[in-house]
């Protein structure tokens, strides 16, 4: 054999163990590699720290405890026995509360809806025991997997119904809250948000949100970076004592939009601990082409009703919903894939680490994207990390590990400074 040749071929091989899972790609057979995906998707905690499912849960028309076929209309993307059949064992529940005026009677309408969907969720567990249960540590995690249920952790999205009382983060710990993502598509009393920019200075975190990630992590609350402002984004890290979460967010590099973090955010993250859990949302996975059309046609919608942050009625919230989808059936998206979605993988273990990287769909939230449109289907994701050559431990850390080695962390963290202010 020719001396030359050998080495160049030692060379690129040596090349390709080094560029990691996304150069050494899988020489199974397609059915081999589905059930070596089915087989570790089986084994493994797999967590999705995202979906706004409880809106659905708080109407009288919708149960969760029934299985809706995807095809259907109203089906929404989560139900229990959806989440079974996709093999997904743990999820985040998000109370979300949109971003409504700073004043009294926001914060109390806010906190309103805020209760009636931790009531949702609560009945939800309350209703179907053999189901699924409450979550509030890593442990019950694995133990309500054991048992063949789902686990229910809470997240709160958006920390309007905090208004600016601080002791109502006490209690909304007490009713199985686990993170809060600070702030939603609008500044609030704590943060800036990364897609409002009507004061174009970016203020970053406010004095009364220093105080609110400080209670965060004294009670043990998971705060979560989603959404903020690049400004709010690296203040939170300077002034966290324990490591923070981007429960639904991709890579800027790859979809430049500024809901998700940079190369530099990812980088940064990592260093304190942190993890991103990949959004599948498409327009924050693949740039869309231009659609006129759809475009003029939302617009109109919005000059019909205006604002959906002044509108306080749920029928009324629910009616202009159905003619936005209304308007997405006439000019259907061109939805990012799966491969897609895990390309946004692959780029940050790159610049993270696999230690630093998780999933969080945001079903019901707009998540979805083309072969994982729904919960029933999380295995395909499991299929494409095979595919590409990830390990079942780096499978295994991507779908929960990472977020409840953080989880647990914030965990210490608490307990850590509970001593500190009794000694």
């Amino acid at each position: 054999m020719n001396k030359r040749i050998f080495s160049l071929g030692l060379v690129f091989s040596l090349f390709l163990l080094l560029m990691g899972p996304s150069a050494c790609r899988s020489r199974l057979s397609e059915e081999e590699l589905e059930a070596k995906a089915r087989d570790i998707h089986e084994k493994i905690l797999t967590v999705d720290t995202h979906c706004d499912t409880p809106m659905l849960m708080v109407r009288s028309d919708w149960d969760i405890g029934e299985r809706h076929e995807p095809s259907e209309r109203r089906a929404a993307r989560i139900d229990l026995p959806r989440m079974k059949e996709g093999g997904l064992d743990a999820e985040f529940f998000a109370a979300f509360v949109g971003q409504g005026k700073r004043d009294e009677e926001g914060y109390s309408r806010a906190a309103s809806r805020a209760d009636a969907l931790l009531d949702a969720i609560h009945k939800m567990c309350s209703d179907y025991p053999d189901l699924v249960e409450l979550a509030l540590t890593p442990d019950d995690a694995y133990r309500i997997e054991g048992k063949g249920k789902r686990a229910a952790f809470i997240g709160m999205e958006n920390g309007y119904p905090i208004g600016m009382n601080l002791s109502l983060l006490k209690k909304y710990y007490d009713r199985g809250v686990r993170y809060i993502t600070l702030c939603h598509s609008s500044d609030n009393d704590i943060c800036d948000s990364s897609t409002d920019r009507r004061e174009p200075e970016d203020n970053g975190l406010s004095n009364f949100g220093t105080k609110v990630v400080a209670e965060c992590n004294r009670l043990g609350i998971m705060v979560d970076v989603s959404h903020v402002s690049d400004k709010s984004f690296y203040d939170i890290l300077a002034c966290s004592q324990a490591p923070v979460i981007a429960s639904h967010s991709s890579a800027r590099a790859l979809c430049d939009h500024p809901r998700n973090l940079s190369d530099e955010m990812l980088k940064a993250l990592a260093e304190k601990d942190g993890v991103v859990q990949v959004c599948f949302v498409s327009s924050f996975v693949k740039e869309e082409e231009p659609n006129p059309e759809r475009d003029a046609a939302i617009a109109a919608l919005r000059e019909k009703y205006g604002s959906l942050r002044s509108i306080t009625s749920e029928e009324e919230r629910r009616k202009i919903q159905r003619e936005y989808e209304a308007i997405f059936e006439k000019y259907p998206q061109d939805l990012a894939t799966v491969e897609d979605l895990v390309d946004h993988i692959d780029h940050m273990v790159a610049v993270a680490g696999d230690e630093h990287v998780g999933i969080g769909t945001d079903f019901d939230g707009g998540g979805g994207v083309e072969g994982c449109s729904d919960v029933s289907q999380m295995v395909r994701v499991t299929e494409e990390l095979v595919r590409r050559g990830y390990t079942e431990d780096q499978i295994r850390k991507i779908w929960g590990g990472n977020i409840m080695r953080v989880f647990r962390k914030v965990e210490e963290k608490a307990r850590e400074l509970a001593v500190k202010s009794s000694s």
